[in-house]
Parts: structure tokens; sequence; C-alpha cells
């Protein structure tokens, strides 16, 4: 069963909707004893960073969150449930502390170059490497779907599974252990969507 972390984030019913199309049983979390016999949890995002951290804390669903991570069952973090997994956030001079889960902060796009911001549409990821499960039998370059105007910096380039390329080149997905994170929507992907979050079930499901 998969815990669906809900805190009033916008795009809660398209993520439970798509992983009930790649089979999952799906259960919606909001509070911490919703965690509590969950085989993997998923945080999904829309919005600003402080906005989700300050929810989080008064449903008291952070701590939660810490603690089902170190039990070592998966979580997948998407959007701002991908940079709450980070320290800390530039976006509108916050002040909320992250999960700090990974070491480093958010950061806004720089304008110029032509680039629209918030980044909306379609962009492509580079595979860095080939041992994340989230993305078995998923072809280098695919396309997937961002909206974002802010993205993390890890401190540890290790965990970087995709690169993306928007004006610079920035970590549009990573991966530790139990943890996998993305900054585009896999339930607005489409076909490459549904099959990472096939891969992230059935990797929930081989852990059990």
């Amino acid at each position: 069963m998969i815990a669906l972390i809900d805190y009033g984030s916008g795009n809660l019913r398209s993520v439970h909707k798509a992983l009930l199309k790649v089979g999952a049983e799906v259960r919606v979390a909001r509070e911490p004893g919703d965690l509590a016999d969950a085989g993997a949890v998923v945080l999904p995002g829309v919005g600003a960073f402080d906005d989700c951290i300050q929810a989080l804390e008064r449903q008291k669903l952070l701590e939660a969150c810490k603690r089902f991570i170190d039990g070592g069952a998966p979580f997948l973090g998407i959007c701002v449930g991908y940079q709450a997994l980070f320290e800390k956030s530039e976006e509108f001079n916050s002040r909320a502390a992250g999960l700090s889960v990974f070491q480093g902060k958010v950061v806004r796009f720089h304008e110029g170059r032509g680039l629209k911001i918030p980044q909306i549409g379609w962009n492509q990821i580079e595979k860095v490497g080939d041992a994340c499960p989230l993305y078995r039998g998923i072809a280098n370059g695919s396309y997937v779907y961002f909206v974002h105007s802010f993205f993390p910096k890890p401190d540890d380039p290790s965990i970087i599974a995709t690169r993306t390329t928007y004006g610079d080149a920035f970590a549009s997905s990573v991966w530790r252990g139990n943890v996998f994170a993305t900054q585009f929507h896999p339930e607005k992907s489409q076909e490459v969507g549904l099959r990472l979050l096939k891969n992230f079930v059935e990797f929930a499901k081989g852990r059990g």
C-alpha cells in the first residue's frame, strides 16, 4: 500500500489517479498514523516551498516523513515534494527548514538568455548512469513535463539520477537508497511518467 500525502497540494488527484492506473493500492495520508503500515510514501507538491513545509508541520507529517525515510521504506518526492527533501530554499526569502534528507539548497533559474520563468512544458531528461530503478525501460532523452521556477542544487553530485538543461543543466531527479525525487511531474508526463510510477510501485513491492 502506498501512502499519498495530502497537505493541500493542488495536484493530489492527478497523482492519485496515475498511481491507481499503474496498479498501486493507495491511501490518502493526512496524519502520521496514515504512514504507519505503508509500504511506500509519495509526497507530491505544487506551489511554494515554505507553504509545503509549514503545512506538513501543522499536520505533524514533517517528522513522520523523516521517520519513514529513516526506516528504509521507499519514498518518492514530486516537484515541491522533491525540493522539500533538501535543507532550505531561496524562494521568497524562505526561512523554513526542509527535511534535510539531502544536503543542498533550492535556487531559482537565472533570468535572461530568453528563458521563460517559470519553465512550463516538456523537456528532456539525460540519465546519469543506468542504476536508478525508476528509469528501467525509459529511454535516455525522453520528454517529461515541468512546471517550476526553482530547482535543488545537490551538494553531492552522486545522488543525481537525471539532468535536464534549461539555460543551465540542473538535477531533474535524484536517488539514494530508498529515496527518489523528481522535479518534473510524472503524473503529467504521459507514458514515460506512468512507466516511472510503475517502476516505483514495483520497487516498493519488491521491498515488501
